[in-house]
């Protein structure tokens, strides 16, 4: 039987809308400017990736999207923090992202960054909010540290500043690696040990998962670089060829792009093999990986 991804990512696209738009505090709620900066990008159109692989974690070793909910947000507000921070000025100075101008052109870059911090603020509150559904809520302490790693110097913000080093710079392979596992794969790994781990994942189950999402996360900023070569801003919803310009570390100026466009293709494969441990449980995880692959946007 065909697994349908589109109603899949449909119906838990619009379960993550809808918890999004609650979770959020309201634009008249004050201070409201900040409330507003923070609902202008959280509630862009997006492809709500991070949260869905939170909810398919969670589906893989036999739970469900309710009991993650909070966590699946947590995520995309992490995501949402990191995109309004490295579009500003002093980053990778960007106008436009998800189809519209970016945070700190429509409120200016002092609000920008406090929507930011609020973001990750809140995202770590969702978090602790999901202690009361837990038979065990030291599993909450463990989702903790693991996503605040994975964001955190040893994640996302250490491979950031790694990148941000590197423009212009002829850097190692090594180097290059360095920087697309931890500014990209760690969130999107974390993501879905996030859901397996509050789904009551058992060690070996989780393993896996952590196994599959850190080869999903690299081939998911492979295919990202591929498209800033290839893409366009109607696709992406951000401008293309920012890379080239910023004179940035990627695979494609490394490696070449069919020699890229292979790795990718590659890793795909990979982490759908490491996934035959839980057998149809991850369906909906090797379809997204498909997805990460077939992706212009």
């Amino acid at each position: 039987m065909t697994f349908d991804l589109k109603s899949y990512l449909d119906a838990r696209r619009a379960l993550v809308d809808a918890a999004l738009d609650k979770t959020l505090p309201t634009e008249d709620t004050p201070p409201t400017n900040l409330h507003r900066a923070m609902r202008y990008s959280v509630l862009a159109p997006g492809k709500r990736l991070r949260p869905i692989l939170v909810i398919a974690g969670a589906e893989a070793v036999g739970g469900a999207a309710p009991a993650v909910m909070d966590a699946a947000c947590a995520l995309e507000l992490i995501h949402a923090y990191s995109l309004i921070h490295d579009d500003l000025p002093a980053m990778d100075d960007d106008d436009y992202r998800r189809g519209r101008l970016t945070n700190h052109k429509v409120f200016g870059e002092a609000m920008a960054i406090l929507a930011g911090d609020a973001l990750l603020t809140l995202a770590f509150r969702l978090i602790a909010d999901n202690a009361s559904r837990m038979s065990d809520p030291r599993m909450i302490a463990r989702v903790v540290a693991d996503v605040a790693d994975a964001a955190g110097t040893d994640g996302m913000v250490g491979g950031q500043v790694v990148d941000i080093e590197s423009e212009g710079k002829d850097v190692t392979a090594e180097t290059l690696e360095y920087i697309h596992r931890h500014k990209t794969a760690a969130l999107i790994r974390v993501s879905l040990c996030a859901g397996a781990t509050l789904a009551g994942a058992r060690p070996e189950q989780l393993g896996v998962v952590r196994a599959a999402g850190e080869v999903l996360g690299l081939a998911f900023q492979i295919v990202d670089d591929i498209l800033d070569v290839e893409g366009s801003l109607a696709e992406l919803g951000k401008s293309a060829g920012s890379d080239e310009r910023k004179k940035k570390a990627t695979y494609p100026a490394f490696h070449g792009l069919e020699a890229s466009k292979q790795q990718a293709r590659t890793l795909i494969a990979e982490s759908k093999r490491l996934l035959d441990p839980l057998g149809p449980a991850a369906t909906p995880i090797r379809a997204l990986a498909d997805f990460v692959l077939e992706r212009r946007s």
